[in-house]
């Protein structure tokens, strides 16, 4: 497998989309959550493209919108149209939403619970098995888990002002981890008082 997992800061990033169905619809939207400049060249865009800021552009200006583009979605089903926006974006970032194995970027199935972002890629063998893998790992992840996110944050950051030893930092973090009482906070929801307690453990490395 020569493919490597690696998330690409979207934000003001030019995306050129081809094709404005289904398929390019998801692909948009996803760009354009994450702050993306997203053009699309097809038929029709629906209103709520628009609205996020997209722009509907004709397919005669591939060429040009190529040019724009940092990175090029090919979503269309005009095979034709599809090989030639793939030939003259050469060594460009580029999208194959028909045949993801012959572009350079993947956009597996992914979502977010709270500030988790999992992505899943099946290698392009099975779309439908990554979309049933999706299901049983949001159902295994909990509150609790989110909250023992949120904690790890916080007393990540207050020990980098305490401890300059990564190594160091990471067996604190271990601790904290496995603290019963703050387990105890955790299953409580009582974050603010976890964090006191946080506070009070960080001071005494002092």
């Amino acid at each position: 497998m020569d493919w490597t997992s690696i998330y690409l800061k979207t934000s003001n990033l030019n995306v050129f989309i081809l094709g404005t169905g289904e398929v390019a619809t998801r692909r948009a939207n996803k760009f354009l959550d994450h702050g993306a400049n997203v053009r699309l060249a097809g038929n029709d865009l629906s209103s709520d493209l628009m609205d996020k800021g997209a722009e509907l552009c004709s397919t005669e200006d591939v060429d040009e919108l190529v040019k724009w583009a940092d990175l090029v979605v090919v979503a269309s089903g005009d095979e034709e149209m599809s090989n030639y926006v793939s030939t003259i974006s050469g060594d460009k970032l580029i999208n194959r939403a028909d045949f993801p194995l012959r572009g350079n970027v993947i956009v597996p199935t992914s979502f977010n619970i709270a500030d988790i972002e999992i992505s899943i890629f099946t290698n392009g063998k099975s779309p439908l098995m990554a979309r049933q893998l999706r299901k049983k790992i949001q159902s295994i992840i909990t509150e609790e888990d989110i909250l023992e996110i949120e904690l790890q944050d916080y007393a990540r950051l207050k020990l980098k002002c305490v401890v300059e030893n990564q190594k160091e930092r990471r067996k604190y973090l271990y601790e904290i981890f496995e603290d019963e009482k703050i387990n105890e906070f955790i299953k409580n929801r009582q974050i603010e008082d976890a964090k006191l307690y946080i506070d009070n453990l960080i001071r005494g490395l002092n």
